[in-house]
């Protein structure tokens, strides 16, 4: 749950003023960057885990719901799902389970290679996926709070972060 913000009072701003305060100037720029986007994680995944919550989603499991919508005939081998997700097999072991409970997704035998599993979206995950797009678009992504030219600054710079930190190669 969220606390009120104090107005006038970015605590960001004032753990940064302590780092600095403390000697620590150097470190201090990027315990604010940090910070900051752990915060923007938490207030982004709180809403969309709101809007979510009534279609029995979260945020994992729309985003393979979504990733199986998008795939040639809806649907993907596990291992290529989650390299697409960056999903630890685990994880992407328990979403599957749980959307294939709900009757959102099946898991068959692949026939190429028995010893592993395709996901095909249904109907019902199909229907499903294309209500909670609708809602995420409208409350979230074409309302994200910022300026068109923010977004794509911002959607740059972690771009270029996530590449140096090996997330892809550029």
């Amino acid at each position: 749950m969220n606390s009120p913000a104090t107005p006038g009072r970015d605590p960001i701003a004032e753990a940064r003023r302590q780092w600095v305060a403390h000697g620590w100037d150097d470190a201090a720029p990027g315990m604010a960057a940090v910070t900051s986007i752990m915060r923007a994680q938490q207030l982004l995944l709180t809403q969309i885990d709101g809007l979510l919550r009534p279609f029995g989603l979260t945020f994992a499991r729309f985003e393979l719901l979504r990733l199986l919508s998008f795939a040639t005939e809806q649907r993907m081998t596990m291992r290529r799902a989650g390299q697409r997700l960056q999903v630890h097999p685990t994880s992407l072991t328990s979403l599957a389970a749980r959307l294939a409970e709900d009757g959102h997704v099946e898991r068959v035998a692949n026939p190429k290679d028995g010893r592993s599993v395709v996901l095909v979206l249904t109907g019902s995950g199909e229907r499903l996926v294309e209500e909670a797009t609708a809602v995420l678009n409208a409350e979230v992504f074409e309302t994200i709070g910022l300026s068109a030219e923010d977004v794509a600054a911002l959607v740059e710079v972690l771009s270029r972060f996530r590449a140096g930190r090996g997330d892809f190669a550029l």
